[in-house]
């Protein structure tokens, strides 16, 4: 019988079997063990062995020295599999479209970072030990949302812009005054703006020229006298408003051209308050009707002469673009009410009847300055719309000057007819109740000062 032998218990140690005092390796490659330990010290501090992975030895491997472990393996590129993300068109969004392998020696070009939008950060997770086994590491996507944080220096620079004014303000529209008009044929609303550019354009060829110097007999205190009676005559014979501005558009036009005695002055008036009223009126006034309300100072036939004469030396142009042209327009664009309209019509008369204003400043600077100083004077805000500047063509600054005019020629009409200096004609038209005693309204301070402020 033969002896029994032993029998010798498997042993294992680590990794290794030991049968019949032989090592028995068991599936797993022992060259891993390199490679875990390549990514160990790349996760890992160096130093720290407390984080350092242990793995078992056979009695045959020999321990190697970290250093030359470390430098062995660095050689080695290691392979990682990395998600690339697409942008895509919608805005925080990505799309992942492929995955590709770089190793340690690859140049990966950074992402650009875009604010408010999601960036993609890199998490390495290492997975079980078959995955260690054949050094791959798995690369996870982590959207991260950076928010934007509101400081306290923000919330009080934006009060701050808010509290001076220097916030956005909601543009002005402008409003389209011609669509109450619409239907109605005799307005012209498809050609109005073309007609009142054509006004413009031409308004300075029918302007009078300064003429005092080439009027030996005749003063603008004279002129003034003249003016304000003829608002008499046109008050009592109840003539549209489009005939006086003609009359002074006839009356400065034949001086500029003619030197005329003093003793023709009024008859100048009276024959071109004739021309108007044909021109303008349905029934106008009869030649012995004004040379009556002259008290017969001239007759008919002198009337007539006169009138012949005027026509003559003007070579018959009356179609021109006076003060009220431009008023029915630029009133129609404040958006009056009968206040503002009456305050508007008294400061453009005002202006007229003096001789400087009339002579310096358009037709149509003096119709819109005086809606500029009837607004300020009535304390209407905002004094100059959008809708105005767009419809007048003038500025807020363009106006001033002349607007600062007629708030004097009307502080010094309050004042001298206080003292008992004068009753003129234009006073008492808009002192009355029916007008809204308009010439008893004061003037805006800020036109008489020249500051912005009331």
């Amino acid at each position: 019988m033969m002896a029994s032998q032993p029998i010798v218990p498997r042993q294992t140690i680590g990794d290794m079997v030991v049968e019949d005092g032989k090592n028995v390796a068991k599936e797993r490659n022992r060259q891993v063990l390199g490679d875990i330990g390549n990514v160990v010290r790349e996760i890992y501090p160096k130093n720290d062995p407390a984080k350092i992975n242990h793995h078992p030895r056979t009695r045959s491997q020999k321990p190697q020295k970290p250093s030359l472990l470390l430098e062995e393996n660095l050689k080695k590129p290691v392979v990682k599999r990395v998600a690339v993300p697409k942008p895509n068109k919608v805005a925080g969004k990505s799309k992942v479209v492929e995955v590709i392998e770089i190793s340690s020696d690859t140049v990966v070009p950074k992402q650009r970072k875009v604010v408010g939008k999601s960036t993609v950060g890199e998490v390495i997770e290492i997975s079980s030990d078959s995955d260690e086994e054949h050094g791959r590491v798995v690369v996870q996507e982590k959207k991260v949302t950076k928010k934007k944080a509101t400081t306290y220096t923000s919330v009080l620079t934006a009060r701050s812009k808010a509290a001076c004014g220097f916030e956005k303000k909601r543009k002005e529209e402008i409003v389209d005054i011609d669509s109450v008009d619409a239907t109605n044929d005799l307005a012209a609303v498809e050609y109005v703006e073309d007609i009142y550019s054509f006004y413009k354009s031409v308004e300075s060829e029918w302007r009078p020229r300064d003429y005092m110097r080439s009027q030996p007999e005749i003063n603008e205190k004279m002129r003034l006298i003249l003016v304000e009676w003829l608002i008499d005559v046109h008050v009592k014979f109840e003539l549209n408003p489009e005939t006086f501005y003609l009359t002074i558009n006839i009356l400065d036009r034949f001086l500029s051209v003619k030197p005329v005695p003093r003793k023709e002055l009024q008859l100048v008036g009276l024959s071109a308050l004739l021309m108007s009223s044909k021109y303008e009126e349905i029934w106008p006034p009869q030649v012995e009707d004004l040379a009556e309300i002259s008290d017969h100072a001239y007759n008919h036939k002198q009337i007539l002469v006169m009138e012949k004469t005027i026509l003559s030396s003007l070579e018959w142009y009356l179609t021109v673009p006076t003060h009220y042209v431009f008023l029915a327009r630029f009133i129609k664009a404040s958006i009056a009410d009968q206040q503002m309209e009456n305050m508007v019509n008294y400061l453009v008369e005002l202006g007229v009847m003096h001789y400087d204003t009339m002579i310096m400043f358009s037709p149509s600077m003096v119709a819109a300055s005086a809606i500029y100083a009837a607004r300020s004077a009535l304390h209407q805000t905002p004094i100059w719309t959008n809708t105005l500047k767009h419809h007048t063509g003038y500025s807020e600054t363009q106006l001033m000057d002349c607007a600062k005019l007629l708030a004097y020629q009307q502080w010094k009409q309050q004042q001298e007819g206080s003292e008992g200096k004068t009753k003129g004609g234009l006073r008492k038209k808009y002192s009355k109740d029916e007008r809204f005693a308009v010439a008893m309204i004061p003037p805006a301070k800020s036109l008489l000062t020249g500051t912005e402020s009331a």
